[in-house]
């Protein structure tokens, strides 16, 4: 499966979650750490909702990037 991540850069290094997958989340120095270890957390999520008899929810979020003057 593949969902989509939100990924945001702070101050302090970088942030992301899943929009499909409500409390999955992480957060690190690099951007590159975060992207690993969200995908973990994906993982993590998916399999605990799994043992909870849970339904894992399917992706379904997008996004586009959409261009606004700044004038």
């Amino acid at each position: 499966m593949k969902y989509m991540v939100v990924v945001e850069k702070s101050d302090t290094g970088y942030g992301a979650h899943v929009p499909d997958l409500p409390g999955c989340i992480a957060a690190a120095g690099t951007r590159a750490e975060v992207l690993r270890l969200i995908k973990e957390a994906i993982e993590f999520h998916i399999e605990g909702l799994r043992e909870a008899g849970e339904r894992v929810p399917p992706p379904s979020s997008v996004s586009e990037i959409v261009e606004v003057n700044s004038a």
